[in-house]
């Protein structure tokens, strides 16, 4: 490989990187992609980009469902490896196609990214992890061969809360984790990244302080939607699975659940 590829998702872009890729891919230049912009918060986007070139690599942000900037990736490949391009070229080697691996977890929207690469619907894509399930070989135009890797999540989380951002998204399956803590969790992000989102949303007071903060705004919630079980108890599951869905979808705007200096 010339070069590798490394598709992040925009709202929590360091956990989303399979911290094994830094070893497997030492060495090799690097083009980072932040995408699902159209989901993250656009400053904490900038944050980021501007976080991972001075890391030494390249970053392009990119909504691959709507196409928005995916167009930079022939050209940002090239400039990456234009070095390299002009000793072939010095060769005789002029055309040679470069050869980049694209990697990145499961349902980040890698094929997405790579079907508006080839303008075609060549790689499988669907909004669940796991579609892509073995490696295959892509010609882009521009003297690109482009090499698709199943997304493959590293095997085990050191710290718990990069599995419940990796949940949130929608990286791991729901299956795994349970729901109401997962909810629990993502709310009490939500109430320190995006307090007067979830105030408007779900009609919910923020206390300055509480023990069970995620678990008293998801009773919240659910009690304003008139979520309730018999006897009059609040079903905080339902108003859980509902805070994931409009979280993942959208529909609660632009959340970035993680900035560059929580690693510093």
């Amino acid at each position: 490989m010339d070069a590798v590829c490394e598709v992040v998702d925009a709202r929590i872009p360091q956990v989303s990187r399979n911290p094994d890729m830094d070893e497997i891919a030492a060495g090799k230049p690097r083009l980072m992609i932040l995408n699902r912009i159209d989901l993250a918060d656009p400053a904490a986007t900038k944050t980021w980009a501007k976080h991972f070139r001075t890391q030494g690599c390249a970053v392009i942000e990119t909504d691959s469902r709507a196409g928005t900037g995916t167009a930079q990736f022939a050209a940002a490949v090239r400039t990456l490896l234009a070095e390299k391009i002009a000793q072939w070229n010095e060769k005789g080697q002029v055309g040679k196609a470069v050869r980049v691996m694209v990697v990145g977890i499961p349902n980040v929207g890698k094929s997405t990214f790579i079907n508006r690469i080839l303008g075609r619907k060549s790689a499988k894509a669907a909004d669940k992890p796991g579609v892509t399930r073995g490696s295959q070989w892509f010609r882009v135009e521009g003297g690109i061969d482009l090499l698709d890797t199943p997304g493959i999540l590293w095997p085990k989380f050191d710290d718990e809360r990069v599995g419940l951002l990796l949940a949130s998204t929608g990286a791991i399956r729901d299956d795994i984790l349970d729901v109401e803590t997962l909810g629990c969790k993502l709310m009490e992000i939500l109430a320190v990244r995006a307090p007067q989102t979830i105030v408007g949303r779900y009609g919910v007071e923020i206390p300055e302080e509480s023990d069970f903060l995620g678990y008293e705004l998801l009773r919240q919630a659910g009690k304003k939607r008139g979520f309730l079980l018999r006897g009059g108890e609040i079903d905080t599951e339902r108003m859980a699975r509902i805070l994931l869905d409009e979280f993942r979808g959208g529909v609660l705007g632009r959340i970035t659940l993680e900035a560059p200096e929580e690693y510093e």
